[in-house]
């Protein structure tokens, strides 16, 4: 099994992969360049933290991804940047013949896995700290864990949750939900902020497999998640 850390500007890549010479780095760093290309002619698009309209045709990959995302997640399309790249990320080793793979991006993970694989859930949680994990059982098809907290991280958010992970078939998409629900993580107490995101959630159901919401010491679900397992010791992935 091949392990490597890959660190490009503001993207840092933990890999983990049957697959040993598949010049990831260089591939990202070629999506990374048409991101950069298109910022430079749109600001916009670096700046708003709300969808923006946008025209599909003669856009790279990476930016029409972020745009479909970030357009029906209701978010700002770097919501989606970390997402995005771990989802090109392990599709470009998939089609170099990979069946299992692990990208994670800033916690923003996407994976095949022909093995079960943990997945720890990073919160700080004063109750449950970090030693839970989900466990992923073998897939042949790619999957996207992605989180966004209001106490982690540099991301933007408008939330105070410990941590809001979604599990979709999306990786990019994931990443733009759970910065959407994690910006309703508010109230006058745990609990009516758990719920207040999860109303929220409802509305994108039709997006995502599940959604688990933590803050302080409620803990809120949607849909349908992996186990989960108590882990003695956190790791992202093993």
């Amino acid at each position: 099994m091949h392990f490597e850390e890959i660190d490009i500007d503001q993207t840092h890549i933990r890999l983990k992969s049957d697959l040993g010479n598949a010049n990831l780095k260089q591939y990202i760093f070629k999506i990374r360049q048409e991101l950069k290309r298109h910022i430079a002619k749109n600001p916009d698009f670096l700046l708003s933290i709300e969808a923006l309209k946008y025209n599909s045709e003669n856009l790279d990959e990476i930016v029409l991804k972020m745009y479909e995302s970030s357009s029906k997640a209701d978010v700002g399309p770097m919501a989606c940047v970390a997402g995005t790249i771990s989802e090109m990320s392990l599709d470009y080793l998939i089609n170099n013949g990979s069946t299992y793979s692990i990208v994670e991006n800033g916690g923003d993970i996407a994976l095949v896995n022909d093995e079960d694989v943990l997945c720890g859930i990073y919160s700080n949680n004063k109750i449950l700290g970090n030693n839970i994990a989900f466990k992923i059982k073998t897939r042949k098809k790619p999957l996207g864990i992605c989180t966004s907290s209001g106490k982690i991280g540099h991301s933007i958010s408008f939330g105070s949750s410990d941590s809001v992970t979604v599990i979709s078939k999306s990786p990019s998409l994931a990443d733009g939900l759970a910065t959407r629900m994690a910006n309703e993580v508010n109230g006058e107490n745990s609990e009516d902020k758990v719920s207040n995101a999860l109303e929220c959630g409802e509305n994108y159901k039709e997006f995502f497999d599940g959604v688990l919401i933590i803050s302080d010491e409620n803990v809120g679900t949607i849909g349908k998640l992996p186990k989960i397992v108590e882990s003695d010791e956190f790791n992202i992935i093993h």
